[in-house]
């Protein structure tokens, strides 16, 4: 064996070289034993609550008698509850309004969001910093709730769905986030641009916006969530119970234990088999239709979360 062969294969291997850095010790046994205990509790404090609330759903009026309330353990199948809350009453009608201000309200705060964000993040935008600055404060002040609601009034928003928009439609800390984004893209490719005749908007649409994907994303997804779960501004500007979003018929059944109109107090309408649906299966079914929408668009935009910090970046 030669020299040369000797120092090729005394060299360590990519498979050789440790995992982790050199500072960092070795896992032990008993350490990746509590790691995993810790994240079977976790999961399963948080997926057991879930499971309780979409059996009870389906579960007919015997089982949930049986079980005393909340159903455990599989007792039947059955999804009247699904069907008597989407024949077209209340709910479905809630559903519909939600839907509605979910998707005009995330659509309008983002793309406002988006706009104020780069327009502050330009410095030689017009008063950027005195306008910072009153976003900066109302992290510090809030402008409370009856001047809010004498504002919306004056407005004439009062029973609008306007009402639930308008008033929440920029968050300072969407906007904040969008801000430092944008200040970290390169000057070089808007000096480009604006080289090639792009003008401010020409540079946001086709420089900055398409960098900016992933947090776009994000900001839009917490825009999402909170329209698609607020309920107390509803609660305070809508009068009229047929504008109610699926977050107030959440709280008048769950909270408030209103039974669907015209149902009795312990059931409300006939299953398939020819049972009665409880009522505790109703308010467990309006609880899965509230919830189930955010669990099935969070997937398709939680890998923006990590990719939105670094898209943009210089790569040298």
């Amino acid at each position: 064996m030669t020299v040369a062969q000797s120092r090729v294969r005394s060299r360590p291997t990519r498979s050789d070289r440790p995992s982790r850095p050199v500072w960092e010790e070795p896992p032990t046994r008993l350490g990746r034993a509590a790691k995993g205990v810790l994240v079977g509790v976790v999961l399963l404090a948080v997926l057991f609550p879930l499971w309780v609330v979409v059996l009870t759903s389906v579960s007919p009026s015997p089982a949930i008698t049986r079980a005393g309330g909340l159903v455990v353990v599989p007792d039947g199948f059955t999804t009247a509850a699904y069907a008597e809350l989407l024949s077209g009453g209340v709910v479905t009608r809630s559903v519909l309004v939600s839907t509605g201000i979910t998707v005009v309200g995330t659509l309008f705060s983002t793309i406002i969001t988006l706009l104020a964000a780069y327009g502050l993040s330009r410095p030689g935008s017009f008063a950027h910093r005195p306008l910072l600055f009153v976003v900066l404060l109302t992290f510090l002040f809030g402008p409370g709730l009856i001047p809010t609601y004498l504002l919306v009034q004056s407005l004439g928003l009062l029973d609008t769905y306007a009402a639930l928009v308008l008033p929440g439609a920029v968050a300072a800390f969407n906007l904040v986030v969008l801000r430092s984004f944008f200040m970290n893209i390169p000057q070089d490719l808007v000096d480009s641009a604006r080289i090639d005749g792009a003008n401010d908007l020409g540079v946001l649409t086709r420089i900055v916006l398409p960098l900016s994907k992933g947090v776009t994303a994000v900001i839009a997804l917490f825009y999402a969530v909170g329209y698609w779960n607020a309920f107390f501004n509803a609660f305070l500007y809508l009068n009229s119970t047929e504008k109610w979003p699926l977050q107030l018929v959440l709280r008048a059944y769950v909270l408030q234990g209103q039974p669907i109109p015209g149902a009795s107090p312990a059931d409300s309408t006939l299953d398939g088999s020819g049972g009665l649906v409880a009522t505790l299966a109703v308010k467990m079914a309006v609880v899965v239709i509230a919830v189930v929408p955010v669990l099935l668009v969070y997937p398709f935009v939680q890998k923006h979360f990590t990719k939105g910090v670094i898209v943009g970046a210089i790569k040298g």
